[in-house]
């Protein structure tokens, strides 16, 4: 980044976070997010979908602090030499999965999902499942808690979880994950092409009701879900040089 970036900021609403926000608004001269070429974010991993999802369609650059708990998506949070380390910060960029869930009475919901699309089963039956990627038919019937689709990003959320790959940032795949699968037992999922169509089709809809979930939207009672990589939309995050994204990816590979 070159110098004279501009910055706004926003936080969560954590004591430590707000605390935070007056620490720096107390040094630093700031802008609203419509003026400013950086949007700073204080808080945690949550407040940080939070921030790509509010702010994803100006695709602005975003800079996290963490003021959370777990910050795997953020920078340290020090208030020395701030514009400085937003100059020298290294870029990643990410891109959205977009869902089109349909629901058992025709109805349409589209959204977009930076983390993962989940498909999860209503009551205490299981899920019945068709898994389509590409228009062929690969997973005939999974019986399980749920599948789930996730990007790179994403991979070290729920995906790990459910005992998913994680995903370097650059690998151009997604990670396609069962949730509790009892049937096929063996069945762990599969790495797919970042370009692939993949089609969720819901079994026995009316008697084993589903949920389609992209990170915050929830559909209820789906028939069939589509998910894609929204090329089109772009997500920035900036990471200090010496701690990127890349780097803790991967160290998260070798992490016990």
């Amino acid at each position: 980044m070159s110098d004279g970036k501009t910055f706004a900021v926003v936080a969560s609403n954590s004591p430590q976070a707000q605390a935070a926000l007056g620490e720096l608004l107390n040094q630093y001269k700031t802008l609203s997010p419509d003026e400013a070429d950086v949007i700073i974010a204080l808080g945690g991993d949550g407040f940080m979908l939070e921030t790509q999802h509010r702010f994803m369609q100006m695709q602005k650059p975003i800079y996290g602090m963490n003021r959370g708990t777990v910050g795997f998506l953020m920078n340290e949070f020090s208030l020395e030499s701030l514009p400085e380390r937003i100059n020298k910060s290294e870029t990643a960029k990410i891109h959205p999965l977009h869902m089109k869930a349909t629901t058992i009475t025709g109805e349409t919901y589209e959204a977009l999902a930076i983390n993962e699309v989940s498909l999860l089963r209503q009551t205490r039956q299981a899920a019945k499942v068709e898994i389509h990627v590409d228009g062929i038919s690969r997973v005939n019937e999974l019986i399980c808690d749920g599948v789930l689709i996730a990007t790179p990003a994403g991979s070290t959320a729920y995906n790990l979880s459910a005992h998913g790959p994680i995903i370097p940032l650059g690998a151009a795949v997604l990670a396609l994950t069962p949730i509790s699968a009892f049937r096929p037992r063996r069945w762990r999922g599969a790495l797919l092409p970042n370009n692939a169509r993949v089609e969720f089709r819901a079994i026995e809809a009316k008697k084993r009701p589903l949920s389609a979930v992209a990170d915050y939207t929830e559909v209820r009672d789906v028939l069939h879900v589509e998910i894609v990589e929204d090329l089109d939309t772009t997500i920035q995050l900036l990471f200090d040089a010496e701690h990127n994204l890349e780097e803790r990816i991967l160290n998260e590979q070798f992490t016990p």
